[in-house]
């Protein structure tokens, strides 16, 4: 997601694109001679070939997208039109709803709402701190203004409505309070966290980002979408048993290229939420993945791997995914032989569970078919209890079964050891006799 932080960046991304226009054209004159008619004749065979190349590529994208086996949620879908769309802007991006309304594969509009933690209340200090304190507040004002006056736009033109929350360093907990007192989510509202990169001195820890989660979830009953790039989702999933609740969000991905399946699956992730595959990293005046009629070049597009329909069905993706059951640990489930000589009957499996009391203990603690012990406890330190008195069953359980092997060798040992002496004393008392 684009954000601008300082007014530099600000006063480039307003340049009129006449500027960018004239800058391409500076550019081409300093190699081509136009004064020649040899010179216009190579800028002629350039500017065919650039058109060639293009076109080239989009028809080839099209067949891809349209062929069997190729035309998946991995490769180009936002080419196929039966893939909807979403839209996620931030307070500089302007947007004609008019225009915008007209594209019907837009099923969805993701707003930007909180920034990290809120203003502070009251201002002291030096003068230029008062000042830089009031301008912030101010920002703050007109943002949350604009975001209620989007919200019943979108709302308005039948689009789905959706909000994220830019994570920075500091308190997750203030941070989810003051994401939720913005974006006011309804019960048919998306919520997201964005991650824009692991890098805790930039952005919030994935540490602190699992207690944003977890205090979301409290507040709300529904976990939001994870939005990220490529290489902290790919961490994320390697580390999964890290991340409990992160690696089981919803995926809201970030990667500006035309096919991401050597990237799947990725841990629990057999597929993406959404795909965030054109913003201004790589759409311009030149070129663009896809261009919204009602939206600058520089907004978020996103495509979902479903139709417009399913997509409304699947809003706003409040749950965690379903973990897939270990391969390893389970066991195939027998076929008939009829079943067997008809061939073409995918393999099915039964889990094997392990019938411990401490995961029946643990099993207590699931709420809605989700992991989630801190749902019972009324509060963090009563959670925190909860969760250390699991893993200390789970514990001496552990130790209990380790225990009762090592006992029943030790076990196993003597009775070998007795059987020994007695046939050692019998050949004795034998040889006394004789």
């Amino acid at each position: 997601m684009a954000h601008i932080s300082s007014p530099d960046q600000l006063r480039w991304s307003n340049r009129p694109r006449r500027a960018h226009k004239k800058q391409f054209v500076n550019h081409v004159s300093h190699r081509v001679n136009f004064g020649s008619l040899d010179g216009v004749r190579l800028l002629l065979r350039r500017l065919k070939w650039r058109v060639i190349s293009r076109l080239v590529v989009g028809i080839c994208a099209s067949i891809l997208a349209t062929a069997p086996g190729w035309g998946s949620e991995f490769i180009a879908p936002w080419f196929k039109p039966n893939h909807a769309l979403v839209i996620d802007a931030y307070e500089y991006n302007e947007i004609d709803w008019e225009k915008l309304s007209t594209n019907k594969r837009i099923a969805g509009y993701i707003n930007k709402a909180s920034d990290g933690l809120s203003p502070p209340y009251a201002c002291s200090g030096a003068e230029l701190e008062v000042k830089l304190c009031k301008a912030l507040w101010k920002r703050h004002a007109v943002a949350r203004e604009l975001f209620q006056t989007r919200r019943m736009l979108a709302k308005s033109l039948g689009l789905k409505w959706g909000a994220y929350h830019l994570a920075r360093p500091g308190n997750p907990i203030d941070q989810a309070n003051n994401f939720i007192d913005f974006a006011n989510p309804g019960p048919d509202d998306l919520m997201a966290i964005d991650i824009e990169d692991n890098d805790p001195k930039k952005w919030m820890s994935l540490e602190d980002a699992e207690e944003f989660v977890r205090h979301i979830q409290r507040r709300t009953g529904r976990f939001p979408v994870l939005y990220t790039n490529g290489s902290t989702a790919k961490h994320i999933a390697d580390n999964r048993e890290r991340y409990r609740l992160l690696s089981r969000l919803p995926l809201w991905y970030a990667r500006y290229t035309d096919a991401i399946g050597v990237h799947f699956p990725l841990g629990y992730w057999r597929g993406y939420a959404l795909w965030q595959f054109s913003s201004q990293a790589n759409c311009n005046q030149h070129r663009c993945p896809y261009r919204i009629h009602g939206a600058p070049d520089d907004i978020d597009v996103n495509v979902a791997a479903v139709s417009v329909e399913a997509l409304r069905t699947a809003w706003p993706y409040g749950n965690l995914i379903d973990v897939q059951p270990d391969r390893m640990a389970s066991v195939p489930v027998p076929l008939t032989r009829a079943e067997a000589d008809a061939g073409h009957l995918p393999l099915a499996y039964a889990p094997v569970e392990k019938a411990r009391a401490a995961v029946a203990l643990a099993n207590a603690f699931e709420v809605g078919g989700n992991q989630y012990p801190l749902r019972a406890a009324t509060s963090v330190g009563q959670g925190r209890t909860l969760i250390q008195a699991v893993e200390f069953y789970r514990t001496i359980a552990y130790y209990a079964d380790f225990v009762a092997e090592k006992m029943g060798n030790l076990t196993r040992l003597a009775r070998a050891q007795t059987v020994d002496d007695t046939i050692t004393s019998s050949v004795h008392t034998e040889r006394e006799k004789r």
